[in-house]
């Protein structure tokens, strides 16, 4: 995979608490950079998948699938009691 060298700005503060990390981790400051965007662009997706789904579920079934919903159950019961 190819690497590509990038500037950035951030607090000083930050650069310390990174600088400190990777010297502890005996890693590069890119590697914390690497794992720490690779680790937010997971949960991101995650939180879009989880939003997707959640919205998915939010609207109630219209009043022709509820006709819809009924009729199945009613044919499953009928197809439970003569398999029973």
């Amino acid at each position: 995979m190819a690497n590509i060298k990038t500037a950035i700005s951030i607090e000083k503060v930050l650069f310390e608490e990174i600088e400190a990390m990777a010297e502890e981790l005996e890693v590069s400051r890119s590697r914390i950079f690497s794992l720490a965007t690779h680790e937010f662009i997971q949960r991101y997706k995650n939180r879009k998948l989880f939003d997707t789904i959640n919205a998915s579920y939010e609207d109630s079934p219209s009043p022709a699938e509820k006709v819809l919903l009924k009729s199945m159950k009613v044919k499953q019961r009928k197809v439970i009691a003569e398999k029973w």
